[in-house]
């Protein structure tokens, strides 16, 4: 009876061990943050939809989300290097469908031809293609780098020629798709995963150099007449100008085109230091349940509270990169700097956003702001991250085990 007694305490222990609880006490905290601010937005906001009835949405969209990491949970590193190329084929499948298929609804409100819609669900197919496109170019990088373990400057252009030709046909659909703010964060992916997997630096500062003189180009097309009018014939809209004003200028257009980011502005300005108290809100903000959430707390919570917010994140991400460097596992690497890229550019743009430091680019805030596809989509990277201290831990554990 001892003995039994015994192996079931090693085996929760070992059970406890597997869980990264760092991490789900991160995801919880956000989450708890998340519904607390879609209850502000939606108890000043609502007009059509209830307020338990959006609390209750994104409610459930976090538990298929937890469904979802616990699935992943149980893939060991072999399993995702297999799944791979079947989840980016996917993807790319879903990329092309949604052109044809796209709600015409959400096309008239943003411009976008990039959700599916069916009935009262909405479902935006590249939010779920980031996690797929992290997990193939973890596996382009590892094999890259097995083939050839000695880094020479031919062989890290043929590795940057390789990641190019697996995300082109994704800034392609995007561009179809008209979701501009969407490629941005594959570039940012993609760029993290350039700069960890080896490249020589008398590559990687050329390339540097290359890609800030581009970026200096284009705002300087983007502020001039003669820019705009090239840019026109290359495809970009006259909303996306304005998002560029709006964002140079947030005062000079207060009442149409930079409403939006003048309104989230005040409200976090008279949040002060310490907020106005919560669901207690004075400014109105379009979009805030969405986009503009860090408005909902820099309102309610002030200066300490999106402080803390961010701090949250950070440790949110430490904990992400200790799991990397416990595992001592390439793929798992470069799977991890997907999933860290990934959420801090959608974190840094979309509180940049909010306090008028960047464009309007209607990224989400991960794990805070309303919608089920971003939510899903940070979900399952979490749930990569997490397989990675579960499958570990339990190897290690064995191999002990056996050991004695």
């Amino acid at each position: 009876m001892q003995q039994e007694r015994a192996s079931v305490s090693r085996s929760n222990k070992n059970l406890d061990s597997r869980i990264d609880w760092g991490i789900i006490f991160c995801v919880l905290m956000l989450a708890l943050i998340g519904i607390a601010s879609i209850y502000v937005a939606a108890t000043h906001d609502a007009k059509t939809v209830s307020v338990v009835k959006q609390v209750a949405t994104q409610v459930v969209w976090y538990v298929i989300g937890t469904v979802a990491v616990v699935i992943l949970m149980q893939f060991d590193s072999e399993q995702l290097w297999k799944l791979a190329p079947l989840a980016y084929g996917v993807g790319i499948f879903l990329l092309v469908a949604v052109l044809v298929f796209y709600s015409r609804a959400y096309y008239v409100q943003t411009g976008a031809r990039s959700w599916f819609a069916i009935g009262p669900l909405t479902f935006q197919p590249s939010e779920v293609m980031k996690p797929a496109y992290i997990l193939m170019m973890a596996r382009v990088i590892t094999t890259h780098n097995n083939d050839r373990p000695t880094h020479t400057i031919r062989g890290d252009w043929l590795l940057i020629g390789k990641l190019f030709a697996w995300t082109l046909p994704i800034f392609v659909l995007m561009k179809l798709q008209n979701d501009f703010g969407t490629n941005l964060v594959f570039a940012a992916i993609l760029a993290g995963l350039v700069l960890v997997s080896g490249v020589t630096w008398r590559i990687l500062v050329p390339a540097f150099a290359t890609v800030t003189v581009i970026g200096g180009s284009a705002l300087t097309l983007v502020v001039t007449t003669w820019g705009r009018t090239l840019l026109g014939h290359l495809g970009f809209q006259a909303y996306q100008f304005a998002r560029v004003d709006t964002w140079l200028h947030p005062s000079a257009d207060t009442s149409n085109q930079g409403y939006q980011l003048w309104q989230s502005m005040k409200a976090i300005g008279s949040g002060g230091l310490f907020g106005t108290g919560f669901n207690v809100s004075h400014v109105y903000v379009p979009v805030r349940e969405s986009d503009m959430i860090f408005s909902v707390i820099g309102e309610n919570f002030g200066f300490i509270g999106g402080l803390l917010l961010i701090m949250l994140y950070f440790y949110l991400i430490w904990q992400m990169v200790r799991v990397t460097f416990d595992t001592k596992n390439e793929f798992y690497a470069y799977i991890a700097t997907g999933v860290v890229m990934m959420i801090l550019f959608h974190v840094f743009e979309n509180i940049g956003m909010n306090i008028g430091l960047l464009p309007l680019t209607g990224i989400p805030l991960p794990f805070v702001s309303q919608g089920g596809s971003a939510l899903i989509g940070n979900l399952i990277g979490v749930g990569l991250i997490m397989s990675m201290r579960y499958h570990y831990t339990s190897y290690m554990f064995s191999n002990n085990a056996s050991f004695k």
